[in-house]
């Protein structure tokens, strides 16, 4: 069965019931780095602000970061859409979902404090997409829907993942993710992201979910002395290795292969930011730079 229509099939059988359990499942994407786009490089640079102002929309039902002029060059700005940990807004990782947006991502952090079901998440995918076909819009014609990322905190992690029902999403970025979600139900490359000192979501827990995970791409990372909160604001230590990953699954940025994959992978020993890390088989095939 073609995969496009697996997804389809798998997104109208499952959602249903996932929404009445309280999840949403993802879906599949190819497992190679998007094209390149024209957004500049940052060199290794991921932790530094990126080549754009920003702008922040703050908007009834998502806020919307994105770089100030989108498209200067005639590129075309990759889409990240966010989930918020429990009780929390966009504005609580405003500094975070800036950076990003300076790297040339187009953020579309959803407002909702309960952001398990992803479908506020999803539907900032629906609202991009009008803009982009929109004469009238500052988006039109600048946003690249072929390339779109999930991401979010706790309970807003577990969303990153069931957000990826949407056969639109590429990739997720679970950071310190809750356990209402399914990873066996997605095929897109994860990060999966813990804190050591975490008491609220076990690395155990994370790790599990990574574990389980054995069929698609899949890295864990454990930030050395990171807690629960030690991801909002601008992201601490979290900050450059997820804007890393998106910029290589959604840009084509060759600069990060290396940070995750190959035999000589950058944070493979970088034990002062680990704490933890793993790469799984299908994560380890993926070659490194110069095809290694």
């Amino acid at each position: 069965m073609p995969g496009r229509t697996r997804r389809r099939l798998w997104g109208g059988l499952l959602l249903a019931v996932l929404l009445a359990l309280g999840t949403t499942p993802a879906a599949t994407a190819e497992t190679g780095p998007a094209a390149a786009g024209g957004i500049p490089s940052v060199g290794t640079a991921w932790g530094a602000p990126g080549p754009y102002e920003v702008d922040v929309d703050i908007e009834a039902v998502h806020t919307f970061y994105h770089p100030r002029t989108m498209g200067p060059s005639g590129e075309r700005h990759p889409v990240v859409i966010w989930g918020n940990g429990t009780g929390a807004v966009p504005g609580i990782y405003s500094s975070l979902l800036r950076h990003w947006a300076s790297h040339g991502f187009i953020v579309a952090a959803a407002n909702t404090p309960t952001s398990n079901f992803a479908i506020s998440m999803r539907a900032g995918i629906d609202v991009l997409e009008r803009r982009n076909a929109d004469p009238g819009s500052e988006y039109f014609g600048k946003v690249d829907l072929e390339h779109i990322g999930s991401a979010g905190h706790s309970q807003g992690g577990a969303a990153a993942v069931n957000a990826a029902v949407d056969a639109r999403v590429d990739t997720a970025v679970p950071i310190q993710p809750g356990p209402l979600t399914d990873p066996d139900l997605t095929d897109v490359p994860l990060f999966y992201l813990a804190g050591q000192r975490d008491l609220t979501v076990w690395p155990a827990l994370v790790k599990a979910l990574y574990r389980d995970s054995d069929h698609l791409p899949a890295v864990y990372g454990e930030v050395r002395g990171a807690g629960h909160l030690s991801s909002i604001g601008d992201g601490g230590d979290f900050r450059a290795p997820t804007t890393a990953w998106l910029r290589f699954w959604l840009m084509g940025d060759e600069n990060a292969r290396g940070v995750f994959f190959g035999p000589g992978c950058g944070y493979c020993g970088d034990d002062e930011l680990w704490s933890g890390w793993d790469r799984n088989a299908r994560a380890q095939s993926i070659p490194g730079p110069g095809g290694s």
